[in-house]
């Protein structure tokens, strides 16, 4: 290879003169970086190293010039030299002849002169001819080039830093030294961009953890969707995946609320025949610890899996009882550990205890719970602040007032400092025992002197550093240990719970207060609207609620509920259904408890207008997903389509007759259909796939909603046609079924109301009555011959209608 120099460059020695002339040479052709200075005109050529072979003198000569050249800046040159050396050394130390000082220098003046684009470009030219540049460079360049790329990220130009980070790992510089590489990821966490943070991770030898942190990262800000992305990425990467992220992925499910993908996850994994561990099961367990079912199911996988339970996977089972109350169960599981303990096979722990503590409190079995801090203090076990709490619960969930304030001074005694929540549960055991005026006689005796408790010397050295409390010593050589008391927002809502159906007094309470410093918070003024609701003091109810509105708090769902619950109470559904309109405008989504308060909201139906707003609000709570008590408005409708009969008896025995709960959706749906139309053109019912309960009230139903709007003015004037899908079928079962409801729909409005009813699509007259007289049964023989057999059709003339409705309204005037 022919090598150009200008004058600069340093000589030749002179043996090497003498040895051989130099031939001027075109130089060779290579990469050329944008921006390098072409070589001058007036360079001299040097002959090719291959012809003077391996002399140390020479290639130590031609080690100085490349350097030269590189500290000079002129790179695309020292490529050149630096490759004719390469060759000429045999690769052999050859890195190690080029001064990494003037290498580093011509680096940082090149990122300083023509930026960072051109060094990148330098650093791949020098990998494809077998120079690692970036790796030769001094902890100055190094630095340089590292400011240059902090810069862009400085500057948010975050696709171009992940761009040139990823070049730089490819060169081999060490691009951990840049940055942080979790100060970048979270960048993309909160710009949620799960592609660019899996790119960026990548880069690094350790991406696997830093998947893992960026997994975690999405799943804190419940970006489920992302996390489960990066989750996959992670899997993809190292074909497989470990345990950690598994557990990991599934926790995330679990703190997002979907403990459907944490089962998809883990069935995932059984599919790929790969069996998880222990902290796997675990968390999956704890996920779904409100499902009884299923949790006990993997438990028992589990098993058959041959993966042994720890500990942990013993108190998430107690947890999940507790919750599905299988108060017995908790107990076996309770006495099965404590074999395995005696065994040596497992050690209980405080949480263990704390959990079976808090399963016995809920169930009111305070002596159990007895029992379990008997077992505690036998196995050396020191109650803590959750054990204690649970203990209090127990005997104050069940009335028991005195004994929870035994177990609170005992628990001074032992050293445990309780805090607000110690107190605030005993004052809920006085107010669910309706104990109102001794939980206010306790509240102002612990505000004003604290808990007095008299310690003697062995007992005060029980008592903590970080104990806080004013000691007060007696003439027998106790010391009296006074424990203060600070009550919170919740004490206060607790105490205003306390007033029973007094508004004022709750009003005191929360003017209390706020002289305490304390803000009264949504549930303060959620309790102030239940008790004026409870105490029929609608307008105050109201007034509170468009004072927390003024004051700046937010008002939610549960806000809104408590208004309308208070306006049903008093009989005002046309200020509930306000309120409700209202809530919806603030784009808050009704719960079934707002749903079930307005729909039992009446005992009775007065009009067709009241009847359809109850309708919509059913169809909305259906769409919603909430599933509701169906009988309950089933009746009320029944009562009101009853109310076409002259007499108000009705036939209340017929209904209950069918009780089948399957089919209330569907009969809904007939009766807000029909109902819901504001038109009384061919009305046609189809009353296909109903009982006939139900088929009766869907045509009264009808036939109300004509009287209703005849009395107001709009006359029939089209017939009323019933579909039966009687004689339609091939099914013997279902043809019978079908004629039943024919007959009893044909019972109602022939006996009942005294219509005149046609059968089929032709005009023969129908009675309910199967043994006619014999003038009628000739007359019904004759029309066989001009009508064609019944189709499962009944119609109701538009004469024999206006017959009826004209009777019906000179009843109304009389």
């Amino acid at each position: 290879m022919a090598l150009a120099m200008t004058s600069s460059t340093p000589q030749p020695p002179p043996d090497f003169r003498r040895r051989r002339r130099p031939r001027p040479q075109p130089a060779a052709p290579g990469p050329r970086s944008s921006g390098s200075p072409s070589p001058s005109p007036k360079a001299k050529a040097l002959p090719l190293l291959s012809d003077v072979g391996r002399d140390p003198t020479t290639i130590k000569y031609y080690s100085r010039v490349a350097s030269s050249l590189a500290g000079a800046g002129r790179l695309r040159e020292f490529l050149l030299a630096a490759e004719g050396l390469r060759a000429a050394s045999g690769g052999a130390g050859f890195e190690g002849r080029i001064s990494r000082h003037l290498l580093s220098r011509g680096v940082a003046d090149a990122l300083r002169d023509h930026g960072l684009p051109h060094v990148l470009e330098f650093f791949r030219d020098a990998n494809r001819v077998g120079i690692r540049a970036a790796m030769m460079l001094d902890g100055d360049a190094s630095d340089t080039v590292a400011a240059a790329c902090r810069l862009l990220l400085g500057e948010s130009r975050m696709v171009e830093f992940v761009e040139v980070v990823e070049a730089l790992a490819q060169c081999g510089f060490f691009v951990q030294g840049i940055v942080n590489p979790m100060d970048v990821l979270k960048i993309f966490v909160k710009k949620r961009d799960p592609d660019m943070a899996i790119r960026y991770a990548r880069i690094f030898p350790q991406s696997q953890l830093l998947l893992c942190n960026t997994m975690e990262a999405f799943g804190k800000r419940k970006e489920l969707k992302h996390a489960l992305a990066v989750f996959g990425a992670l899997k993809a990467q190292f074909g497989g995946i470990n345990m950690f992220a598994c557990r990991s992925i599934i926790d995330i499910c679990g703190h997002c609320g979907s403990s459907v993908q944490a089962r998809i996850i883990f069935e995932g994994l059984l599919a790929d025949k790969i069996t998880p561990n222990v902290y796997v099961f675990n968390s999956l367990m704890n996920v779904n610890s409100h499902s009884f079912s299923y949790n006990f199911s993997v438990y028992k996988h589990m098993q058959n899996l041959g993966v042994p339970p720890d500990l942990t996977s013993y108190n998430i089972l107690l947890k999940t009882c507790c919750n599905a109350k299988e108060y017995n169960l908790a107990q076996e599981i309770y006495e099965e550990i404590k074999k395995k303990e005696q065994d040596g096979l497992l050690k209980l722990d405080v949480f263990t205890y704390s959990t079976m503590m808090k399963v016995f409190a809920v169930a009111k079995m305070w002596k159990l719970a007895s029992n379990i801090k008997e077992d505690m203090q036998s196995a050396g076990v020191r109650l803590n602040l959750v054990t204690w709490s649970s203990l209090i619960n127990a005997y104050a969930n069940s009335g028991l007032v005195d004994r929870a304030i035994e177990i609170l001074e005992e628990m001074i005694r032992d050293g445990c400092q309780p805090t607000a929540p110690c107190f605030n549960i005993i004052l809920t055991g006085c107010v669910k025992s309706c104990q109102y005026d001794r939980a206010f006689r306790l509240f102002y005796s612990w505000k004003e002197y604290g808990v007095r408790i008299s310690l003697s010397p062995e007992q005060k050295g029980c008592i903590g550093d970080n104990f806080t409390f004013c000691e007060e010593h007696t003439s027998d050589g106790c010391t009296l240990l006074v424990v203060p008391f600070r009550p919170t927002a919740t004490t206060y809502n607790i105490l205003m719970k306390a007033c029973g159906t007094n508004g004022e007094r709750a009003k005191s309470v929360m003017n209390e207060m706020r002289r305490n410093g304390i803000c009264p918070d949504l549930i303060s003024w959620s309790i102030l609207i239940n008790i004026y609701g409870t105490s029929q003091n609608r307008d105050g109810a109201i007034q509170a609620l468009r004072r927390m509105q003024r004051v700046g708090i937010t008002l939610n769902v549960s806000a809104y509920t408590v208004a309308i619950k208070a306006c049903v109470e008093n009989k005002d559904l046309k200020l509930a259904l306000h309120l409700f309109e209202e809530m919806k405008a603030h784009q808050l989504k009704p719960n079934l408890v707002t749903y079930k308060t307005l729909l039992t909201a009446r005992n009775k139906y007065g009009s067709l207008q009241e009847v359809q707003q109850c309708l919509a609000i059913y169809q909305e709570m259906r769409k919603a997903g909430y599933q509701a008590n169906d009988y309950y408005l089933k009746n009320l409708i029944v009562e009101w389509c009853e109310g076409v009969f002259s007499s108000s008896s009705g036939n209340r025995e017929f209904y209950q007759l069918d009780q089948r709960k399957e089919s209330f959706k569907l009969f809904l749906e007939k009766v807000t259909t029909f109902l819901q139309k504001d038109v009384d053109q061919n009305q046609t019912v189809d009353v296909r796939g109903l009982s006939k309960v139900e088929s009766r009230i869907v045509v009264l139903s009808v036939l109300r909603k004509i009287k209703e709007k005849y009395l107001l003015g709009r006359a029939v004037q089209d017939d009323v046609v019933i579909i039966t899908g009687h004689g339609k079928t091939s099914s013997t079962k279902t043809d019978t079924s079908a004629a039943d409801v024919e007959h009893a729909i044909v019972a109602v409005l022939t006996d009942d109301l005294g219509l005149e009813v046609l059968i089929g699509p032709g005009s023969r007259p129908a009675s309910s009555n199967p043994t006619v007289p014999a003038r009628s049964r000739s007359h019904l023989e004759a029309s066989k011959h001009f009508s064609p057999r019944p189709q499962g059709v009944i119609k109701i003339p538009t004469n024999s209608l206006n017959h009826w409705l004209k009777k019906k309204a000179v009843r109304v005037e009389q």
